[in-house]
């Protein structure tokens, strides 16, 4: 029975989530074509039937798995000013804990000759996504979006890095720094918002 473009579409996603773990498991150049199938519970032939290649399997997986990372982070965001501490302080460990492994594999990629055009545009694309992510952000936490977006920046970068290499220390200087820059700007467009006015 033929599958619909729905059902392909699906089950190129499932495939493509697989992959991923099973190299990020196994790391890069520790998994083959093999291992790829028998994880998706297919043949050598199906995995070649969703993907030219194995390239486009690589990179189409990294683009897809790493943007579904993102929206679970994103999905834990602040609801409210008070809330943004809790997300400082929680959402780094929870980063380390279940995407670390996908963390690694990405920059491994992403760092390669080979595929580090496709890096630049994932990352361009990401650019666009979290200044979006703060636009949403704006109404709940008070401070204009221009200013979340850098923010935004700082606190993923330390995550990544604190997923990737598990170093406390710089966590926790970044994690300071952001705090207290939240605060500052949470009280300060308070006070603007207080006296009606857009005073810098």
């Amino acid at each position: 029975m033929k599958m619909t473009e729905q059902q392909h579409n699906e089950r190129k996603k499932e495939i493509m989530e697989k992959c991923f773990e099973c190299y990020a498991e196994n790391g890069l150049t520790g998994t083959g074509i093999k291992a790829l199938a028998e994880a998706c519970g297919c043949t050598k032939a199906n995995l070649y039937s969703y993907f030219r290649n194995l390239d486009e399997l690589i990179t189409e997986s990294t683009a897809y798995c790493m943007t579904k990372v993102e929206d679970e982070f994103m999905q834990k965001a602040p609801t409210d000013p008070k809330d943004v501490m809790r997300f400082i302080e929680e959402v780094p460990y929870w980063t380390a804990r279940e995407h670390g492994k996908k963390y690694r594999l990405m920059y491994q990629i992403y760092t390669h000759p080979k595929y580090i055009e496709y890096g630049k545009k994932f990352f361009e694309e990401v650019n666009e996504r979290y200044t979006e992510y703060a636009k949403q952000l704006e109404p709940k936490i008070g401070i204009p979006y221009t200013t979340i977006t850098p923010l935004i920046f700082i606190f993923v970068r330390a995550s990544v890095h604190y997923a990737m290499f598990g170093d406390e220390y710089y966590l926790k200087s970044q994690m300071e720094v952001l705090k207290q820059g939240v605060a500052l700007f949470t009280d300060k467009y308070r006070s603007q918002y207080l006296r009606g006015g857009n005073d810098k």
